[in-house]
């Protein structure tokens, strides 16, 4: 172990009683708008964090909190789905946002607001707790809008491995729940530990050869594999992925899992246990910059992480191959196998609004409350209702023709094209991020129209910073926030999100960005190879190659 002084976080986490410091105090403070800089770390872990509108002058901005639902497997109830939508309206700025990781978002709560809303999520069998922060965070699970039998059965695993996974201390009952307070010194968290995780830990689960998660970009990844009588009979175990890096530091980067190997389903939970009991033995609590179980595995190997898994529970993993991937599309009507129908819903950059001509959120309501579906959120940050029979299908569809609203989205690249909130709301972010994706995507559609290209449109992602929330390493074409109005440019990965992407250009200022795509589709369409995808071509021409066609100097 480092003999490098542990992080003041580490320090506030062991000194926090359980996760409670001060927030129960502060949260009855109604004379002050904000938290202090420790309750602002401790509060994460609560399921908020603490944020400022950017966009207002210096001394206007007063502090707001976002609230994350954790969410696992991004399924919900009808009533569920319609509590978050009340909320929005009673104590958010009038807005949901669909996350990555299948949870909700609602922004704009003023601190005095914020116990309520805790509160009604609790009424409606729904938590906060655990979704950022030091700790395991929301479990994704890959969508299932066919009914697939084989991927129905992911629910249970996501379930199984979701109630392992949750905090069991007392702090946020106590404190959000007026429940019965208990002794901190009493308290045990088996999985956790005392001090959590060193960082954030992400995991997703799918079936093998289905990568609807972005698989290689968690922590933790699991790929369910069957017998001939379609019974799920064990996973192939991925593990260090992820997508955070800090420009110009070389010590950071992005990662992609490895594939560590095979093991029967017997012994799931065990196996998972010991991933996350190496990131939180092995896992840097001296730079929070390489806190991630991704520098674990660079550093000590695949090997040594075998060997510990080895150790941890008697399991040897077993070497089996993969099948090719694919990433079905989940958007639009899909029968399902029960002669059901889902309807997937196309929400650009997850956010849910009524917008001029496009009253998303209102129709999404109407049918959620008179028609009762399922509600099924993606990866990719669309919002997918199951189960209507056909009547409600043609009830639906009326619905829809009413409000002039098509749940699809208006072309491939705006299928899973994903950008993170960025400003004003970030505090992380260097430039923008989900208010600039509608401009981005308007430059690329030009520039893949004019080479008759828009029906093979990459996968494209945009990050306010070089955080990467909207994993934009593994995409075909990405930007990431460099500086401000300014975006260093990624190509390469795949469409499948199991290889990365490297960076071409450093720097690439916002006015430039037009012409830079299309030089880029350009040089695309003159030198690929018959059918070649966007990031199989850049891949092979690598970073110094695509940089040449653009005229400029790789840096």
């Amino acid at each position: 172990m480092s003999e490098k002084p542990l992080t003041a976080i580490e320090h506030l986490k062991a000194g926090s009683r359980g996760l409670r410091g001060t927030l129960a105090e502060e949260v009855a403070d109604a004379a002050t708008p904000g938290l202090s800089k420790d309750a602002e770390q401790l509060v994460k872990l609560h399921g908020f964090y603490q944020q400022k509108d950017r966009d207002l002058p210096a001394a206007e901005r007063l502090p707001l909190l976002m609230i994350r639902g954790r969410i696992p497997g991004g399924r919900l109830t009808a009533d569920q789905y319609l509590v978050w939508d009340g909320l929005a309206d009673s104590h958010g700025d009038g807005t949901l946002r669909l996350t990555t990781r299948q949870a909700v978002e609602l922004h704009g709560l003023v601190k005095g607001d914020a116990k309520a809303v805790v509160q009604a999520l609790h009424a409606s069998l729904q938590t906060s707790f655990g979704a950022c922060g030091d700790v395991i965070r929301n479990l994704t699970q890959a969508p299932n809008p066919w009914l697939s039998p084989e991927l129905a059965q992911l629910d249970g695993v996501v379930d199984r491995l979701a109630a392992r996974f949750k905090l069991r201390g007392r702090a946020y009952a106590e404190i959000w729940l007026d429940g019965e307070k208990v002794d901190p010194a009493t308290e045990v968290e088996p999985l956790h530990g005392p001090t959590y995780l060193p960082r954030k830990f992400k995991t997703a689960v799918t079936v093998a050869g289905e990568n609807l998660v972005d698989l290689y970009t968690n922590d933790l990844g699991l790929a369910a594999t069957f017998d001939g009588a379609g019974r799920l009979d064990g996973f192939h175990l991925f593990a260090g992925g992820g997508m955070g890096m800090t420009h110009g530091d070389a010590n950071t980067f992005p990662r992609l899992a490895d594939h560590a190997g095979w093991f029967p389903e017997s012994v799931l939970v065990d196996v998972a246990e010991a991933v996350v009991g190496v990131h939180r033995d092995f896992g840097d609590r001296t730079n929070r910059k390489r806190a991630r179980l991704k520098y674990v595995l660079h550093d000590r190997g695949l090997a040594w992480f075998r060997s510990e898994i080895l150790s941890r529970t008697g399991i040897a993993l077993e070497d089996r191959p993969l099948p090719p991937w694919r990433t079905r599309r989940v958007l639009g009507w899909t029968h399902a196998a029960d002669g059901t129908w889902t309807l997937g819903f196309h929400t650009l950059s997850g956010r849910i609004a009524d917008t001029p001509g496009r009253p998303l959120r209102s129709t999404l309501r109407r049918l959620v409350a008179e028609l009762r579906p399922g509600v099924v959120l993606s990866p990719d940050q669309d919002l997918l209702l199951t189960g209507f029979s056909e009547a409600d299908k043609a009830q639906a569809q009326e619905v829809l023709a009413a409000a002039h609203l098509d749940p699809e989205s208006p072309s491939q690249l705006h299928d899973r094209a994903l950008a993170c909130v960025a400003l004003p709301l970030c505090g992380l972010a260097i430039t923008e991020g989900e208010r600039a994706l509608p401009g981005f995507l308007a430059d690329l559609e030009k520039a893949l129209a004019r080479r008759d290209l828009l029906a093979e449109a990459p996968v494209f992602r945009v990050t306010g910073c070089a955080n990467g929330c909207a994993r934009p390493y593994a995409a075909e074409l990405a930007l990431v926030g460099r500086s401000v109005g300014a975006y260093s440019l990624y190509a390469g990965g795949s469409a499948e999100g199991h290889r990365l992407a490297f960076e071409v250009l450093p720097k690439v200022a916002l006015a430039d960005l037009s012409e830079t795509f299309r030089n880029l589709v350009d040089a695309w369409a003159l030198d690929r190879r018959a059918g070649e995808a966007f990031g199989d071509w850049a891949a092979r021409l690598g970073a110094e190659g695509l940089a040449l066609k653009l005229g400029a100097d790789h840096a």
